[in-house]
């Protein structure tokens, strides 16, 4: 049986996990991802009652219930390298005895929806829309550090993709995983689009925003825009779901995330009042979950 060494698997003195300081039975198995801590509170709001709200760093969370349905709400703050510690964390506290520090015999699987703000990329994507990421590509090459990495990929996507975009080679290797099928259409129906969302490792070179510093590619939006893949194109940019999917398929949880598009990069719109678009979003999800 696998052991998991302090070094490893760090427990603070109270019994809760490293960094989310959450303990095992405050997490609910159906889990709400928002970057923002401070939409933590706002999805909270419409929970019908809260068992425990728990601060740490930039991760904050609140477990409640929301219609008869134990839902966790969780702040990651902004970033896939963010993702490795709340994916890792979940999953300890779901499927690792933290006093034993061994796994436990019994799988607990997690529903794991992101929710999140992001840059269209097709001209045609209006704001305000809801977008579903059935693929999502990883620029921050975070995967590829994991075992098993190529089995949840989509390896022929990746080649095409690196081809049309003539991949500059000192970038980390991208990384191409769906979402999960049966959480998809549970929370995605007519009123959401479906899509292909890049994770950027960054908010401005790595998503092509060009302030004082050029770019070791000028064109990457434009090559980004024109590729197609089968019946794919890329459609908007964000900076934590490709984690989220490759982190819960080698895992073996149900994860997927949904944005409020809030900007469009090819046509240079942007709306930064969309409270009420998030609050739509949220209350929908909430329903579906």
């Amino acid at each position: 049986m696998k052991h998991f060494p302090p070094s490893e698997l760090i427990v603070n003195s109270d019994g809760s996990i490293f960094h989310l300081h959450l303990k095992p039975e405050q997490l609910a198995d159906n889990v709400i991802l928002v970057g923002d801590p401070g939409r933590v509170a706002l999805v909270a709001a419409y929970f019908d009652s809260q068992e425990c709200s728990v601060s740490s760093r930039e991760f904050n969370t609140i477990t409640g219930s929301y219609k008869g349905k134990r839902i966790s709400v969780i702040s990651t703050g902004i970033g896939t390298d963010n993702i490795d510690i709340v994916m890792n964390e979940l999953d300890a506290l779901s499927n690792i005895d933290l006093v034993n520090r061994v796994e436990k015999t019994e799988f607990r699987q997690l529903n794991i929806v992101r929710i999140g703000t992001s840059g269209g990329m097709q001209p045609d994507i209006p704001l305000g829309s809801f977008l579903i990421s059935e693929k999502s590509i990883g620029f921050d090459g975070m995967l590829n550090f994991y075992a098993g990495r190529d089995s949840v990929s989509d390896l022929e996507f990746e080649e095409a993709m690196k081809k049309h975009l003539n991949w500059n080679p000192q970038f980390a290797a991208p990384y191409i995983v769906d979402a999960d099928v049966e959480l998809v259409n549970r929370i995605g129906k007519d009123d959401m689009l479906r899509g292909v969302t890049i994770s950027a490792n960054g908010f401005y070179g790595p998503q092509g925003r060009v302030l004082r510093l050029d770019l070791a590619d000028m064109q990457l939006n434009d090559k980004i825009e024109s590729f197609r893949f089968a019946n794919y194109k890329i459609t908007n940019y964000e900076m934590e779901g490709s984690a989220i999917a490759g982190l819960s398929k080698l895992m073996g949880h149900k994860a997927m995330t949904v944005c409020c598009i809030i900007a469009n990069r090819r046509v240079e719109a942007a709306n930064t009042d969309y409270k009420l678009y998030i609050e739509k979003l949220v209350t929908t999800v909430l329903d579906r979950i």
